[in-house]
C-alpha cells in the first residue's frame, strides 16, 4: 500500500527493501519490480479508471476545492511510522507544488516535489504528476520515486501512465460523495501499485497542530495486494490534505501525520525546489530509461 501523501505514500511513508544494491548499474536493471510467479491474476488488478485524453482540456488548471496547485505551495506534515524492526520513528513529509511541466503522453502535468524523512533521515524523494479532467478530478499520472538507505539509492519503482500496462488514477474526485463508488487511484502491475480510494465520511471538525478545519472529507484508501490494511486521510477544503491515520491488522507502517506547516515560497525558494526536481529528474532517466526514459524531459510551465 502507498501511504504518501502524494498519492497513498500523495504523505508518505517509505517501502524500502530490506537489502541494498550493489550500485547504480545494477538499479538500472531493476528500474521497475518484476512481476512476481506469485502475482494475483491480472483480473484482479484491472479495476483502473476509464481514461479519455479527450476529457484533459485544461489539464495543468487543477482548481480542485480538496486538491489545488499553485506554484511555491508548500505542505508539511509531521508525525510517526514504524520501521520493518517494529520501531515507532519520528516522520516528516515535505511536499511543493512546482512551477514544472512534465507531459504525460498528449497531457501535461503539474509536477510535485517530495521529500520523505524517517528519524531525521531522507529516506524517499520523488517527483509525481497530476492533471485534472474537465469534470474536475485530479488524476495522478504517475511518478518516479527513489528510495535510500544511508543515502544509496535501492529502489525506483517508477511507473507512468501509458507504459508498460500503467493506468492513471484518480487522486481527487472532482465531486466527492459519500454514496458514490470506489474508484482507482492508478493501476501500474510492474511495481504493484492498485490504491484505491472510497469516500468514507465527513466530519463536522477536525483539528490538527497548524488549525482546525471544518466539514473535512475522509478517504479511506487501500491496496489490492495488502489484505487488512487501509489509510484514512482527512481533506480541508481550500488547504487539501490534513492528517493520516489507519486502520487494519495488516497495516504495518501504522502511519500518523499531521499537517504542521503551509506557506507560499519565495521565488529563490521555489527556483532551489526546480533545482531539486530538475536533478532527480536527471536520475530518472538513468535509473529508468525503460519507463522514465521514454518520457519528454519536464519544462517550466509558460504561466
Amino acid at each position: 500500500m502507498d501511504t504518501r501523501l502524494s498519492s497513498r505514500r500523495e504523505p508518505v511513508p517509505t517501502r524500502r527493501p530490506a537489502f541494498l544494491l550493489p550500485g547504480l548499474a545494477v538499479l538500472c536493471l531493476l528500474s521497475a519490480v518484476p512481476v512476481s510467479a506469485d502475482t494475483p491474476p491480472a483480473a484482479l488488478f484491472e479495476r483502473f479508471e476509464n481514461f479519455d485524453a479527450a476529457r484533459f482540456t485544461e489539464p495543468t488548471a487543477v482548481d480542485n476545492e480538496w486538491f489545488a496547485f499553485e506554484p511555491g505551495t508548500q505542505w508539511i506534515w509531521e508525525g510517526t511510522t514504524v520501521d520493518d524492526e517494529g520501531e515507532v520513528l519520528p516522520h516528516r513529509v515535505v511536499i511543493t507544488a512546482t512551477g514544472l511541466v512534465k507531459r504525460i503522453g498528449a497531457i501535461p502535468c503539474v509536477v510535485t516535489y517530495d521529500l520523505d524523512y524517517e528519524d531525521g533521515d531522507l529516506v524517499e524523494a520523488e517527483i509525481a504528476f497530476f492533471a485534472q479532467d474537465d469534470e474536475g478530478n485530479v488524476w495522478r499520472m504517475g511518478e518516479y520515486p527513489e528510495e535510500y538507505d544511508d543515502e544509496i539509492i535501492v529502489a525506483a519503482p517508477t511507473w507512468i501512465h501509458g507504459i508498460e500496462g500503467a493506468v492513471g488514477g484518480i487522486t481527487m474526485k472532482g465531486d466527492p460523495t459519500v454514496s458514490g463508488p470506489g474508484y482507482s487511484e492508478g493501476w501500474a502491475p510492474g511495481v504493484h501499485f492498485s490504491d484505491r480510494g472510497r469516500v468514507q465520511k465527513f466530519v463536522a471538525e477536525n483539528c490538527v497542530p497548524l488549525d482546525c478545519y471544518e466539514n473535512v472529507l475522509v478517504i479511506e484508501e487501500t491496496a489490492l495486494d495488502e489484505v487488512g490494511a487501509f489509510h484514512l486521510k482527512y481533506w480541508a477544503e481550500g488547504v487539501g490534505n490534513t492528517r493520516v491515520g489507519w486502520g487494519g491488522e495488516g497495516e504495518m507502517t501504522q502511519e500518523v501525520l499531521e499537517l504542521t506547516a503551509l506557506e507560499m515560497l519565495d521565488a529563490d525558494a521555489l527556483a532551489k525546489v526546480h533545482e531539486d526536481a530538475f536533478a532527480l529528474e536527471k536520475s530518472a532517466f538513468k535509473i529508468s530509461p525503460d519507463i522514465y526514459g521514454k518520457t519528454a524531459p519536464m519544462e517550466l510551465s509558460a504561466d
